[in-house]
């Protein structure tokens, strides 16, 4: 799987794809484009076909119009995307990400019980 190489324009298709589990070419191009003209579903089709092509979603050629799903989660996705950009920024320190996420203005109440949460599954308190 390529997910380092996953354009912006991709991801806008594995979005709508994480968001319904699976979907047509057309179903895509409903989501993303205003009006849905020829030119904008075939650049939906090649698109998901290079998706298709670095591994990342799944056709099922059993009905006329294919169906498409994806392969990676989006955990799995931010996971390696946050790696990556920890390698590139922190010397793989993940310590200094999460500070700043963490550290951002106005993180809601519920997210904040969220992300204690996690860290008390993750590493619970003896």
């Amino acid at each position: 799987m390529k997910l380092d190489q996953i354009t912006n324009t991709e991801l806008s298709i594995l979005q709508v794809l994480w968001r319904r589990g699976e979907a047509t070419s057309k179903d895509i191009a409903d989501v993303l484009y205003e009006e849905v003209t020829a030119p904008k579903l075939a650049s939906s089709q090649k698109l998901v076909e290079r998706l298709e092509a670095k591994g990342c979603v799944q056709r099922d050629r059993s009905q006329r119009a294919h169906r498409y799903r994806p392969l990676v989660s989006q955990e799995e996705y931010l996971r390696n995307r946050l790696k990556s950009l920890a390698d590139r920024l922190c010397d793989g320190a993940i310590t200094p990400l999460v500070t700043a996420l963490l550290r951002t203005k106005g993180l809601p109440r519920k997210q904040r019980e969220e992300l204690r949460k996690v860290i008390d599954d993750l590493w619970p308190s003896k």
